[in-house]
């Protein structure tokens, strides 16, 4: 059934203004709840709404003096873990519902982190399947339609990290970080033809991250001299860059927002860089330093070897507040990367292997155990009574679920974390009735303390969160 609702539609396919974007346009104070949560003092200045930051309060931090873990001290972060291609279904639905279930055989590499974890079936997507893999991956991601022609679609929407990231990524050095285990582009999407690619490079990775610009809490800061040069200079050119969009078509214009916007960002983490950084007890240079290349071995691509390297660079990263929001891809939907044991290449297995596909069972394995390695390296990091676990909502998906078929029905899904106790977690929630992934997606984003009256668009949209998932 399609959802009304009133009012004209929001851009971004999400419904309701979030404290922080209230904040700003001086709508209301954000949304607190005591001191757990960050306070503003809150005035007028000229006319104009002003709010000033506090200091975290005693208050603020519980008896044994650590910091309360949900809304306080410590940031909630929401991650999407992604593989492509699908999986078996047969084989991936646990047989039981509620807390008394046991793992599926594709599921089975998440048993030591069960307790941390929600397995999610029967959801459907619901835009039509017009394009293979695209229209599931962004009627997943983004709640719409894929837009354009066959073979040059785009995303009609930005994706549920970014509609994230654009509430809560202010206060961090990234607003959000997308890296991948292959040479993949990514599902990340700000909007029409404004893909956020990620960064395949382990090593790359560790320098943006945890080069000579890092420091641990108590480092002396970096002062940049040519910071205010820098910021003026796009402020000189703005009078160009609007008679230029005057000439361009829509799709150029995106692009050259796209462009503008990674510059603003850019002098955003040059300031940030000056500034001391948070005061949070679990931050540290990682542990592990990744090599220079990982170049393929018999012709195969060393996914397990990247992503378990970029996986704990993401965890120190989340850790030390340099983001809150990520998107890690093990491969591309469609991508055909050639998986250890496999005899072709992924894609091609799931279309052209005959009976219950038994190499395709193995490399879906393979995926959920990259999956548990990162929720397991999220559980690591000790923070204030919990984990940084515990403290995130992970979405481990794909783009279809039986990938012969590239079927956007009985999506697989497995939510990693509490996200401060907003989740439901050590349980399987089965969807009877084919409830949408949209709804899904808006418990995510309110979990994340935004503000959200809807998600997606037409049959797509969603005005109400999964309830059996929430707590």
């Amino acid at each position: 059934m399609r959802h009304r609702r009133s009012g004209p539609p929001s851009p971004s396919g999400v419904r309701g203004v979030g404290p922080r974007r209230a904040s700003r346009l001086g709508l209301g104070s954000p949304v607190v709840s005591g001191l757990s949560r960050r306070g503003f003092l809150r005035g007028l200045f000229q006319g104009s709404a002003v709010f000033v930051g506090l200091p975290l309060f005693q208050a603020a931090f519980n008896r044994n003096g650590t910091a309360l873990a949900c809304g306080g001290a410590i940031p909630r972060r929401f991650g999407i873990f992604f593989w492509g291609n699908g999986n078996r279904p047969e084989r991936w639905v646990p047989t039981a519902d509620g807390a008394d279930y046991s793992l599926s055989e594709e599921l089975a590499p998440l048993a030591a982190i069960q307790h941390k974890i929600t397995v999610v079936t029967g959801l459907s997507v619901k835009v039509d399947n017009i394009y293979p893999h695209t229209s599931g991956a962004a009627g997943l991601l983004s709640g719409a339609s894929p837009t354009g022609d066959n073979g040059d679609e785009t995303y009609a929407l930005p994706t549920v990290d970014q509609v994230i990231a654009a509430e809560v990524g202010g206060d961090t050095l990234y607003p959000s970080i997308q890296t991948a285990a292959t040479d993949a582009e990514g599902t990340s999407y700000n909007g029409p033809f404004s893909r956020n690619p990620p960064e395949t490079n382990p090593y790359a990775l560790y320098e943006r991250l945890f080069g000579s610009t890092f420091r641990e809490p108590g480092e002396e800061g970096i002062v940049d001299p040519t910071l205010g040069l820098r910021r003026s200079v796009l402020d000189s050119v703005m009078l160009d860059i609007e008679s230029l969009e005057g000439q361009l078509g829509a799709a150029d214009k995106a692009r050259l927002d796209q462009h503008l916007t990674g510059i603003r960002e850019l002098e955003t983490r040059l300031a940030r860089l000056e500034e001391d950084p948070p005061s949070l007890e679990a931050c540290t240079r990682p542990t592990r330093t990744p090599e220079l290349e990982y170049p393929d071995e018999d012709g195969r691509p060393q996914i397990s070897a990247r992503s378990r390297i970029m996986c704990e660079m993401l965890a120190m990263a989340l850790a030390c507040d340099q983001t809150r929001v990520f998107g890690h891809y093990l491969h591309d939907p469609v991508s055909n990367p050639l998986f250890p044991g496999a005899s072709e290449g992924h894609h091609n297995l799931t279309h052209d292997e005959p009976g219950d596909q038994p190499e395709v069972h193995a490399i879906t394995i393979q995926c959920v155990e990259e999956l548990a390695y990162l929720l397991q390296t999220l559980d690591a990091v000790v923070e204030a009574d919990g984990t940084l676990l515990d403290n995130c909502g992970i979405l481990g998906c794909s783009e279809v679920s039986l990938g012969q078929t590239h079927d956007i029905n009985e999506m697989p899904i497995v939510l990693g974390g509490s996200l401060c106790g907003t989740l439901k977690t050590g349980m399987h929630y089965r969807s009877y009735t084919g409830e949408s992934t949209s709804k899904l997606m808006l418990s995510m984003i309110r979990g994340m303390d935004i503000l959200a009256t809807g998600f997606g668009l037409d049959d797509a949209y969603a005005d109400s969160g999964l309830s059996g998932i929430e707590v």
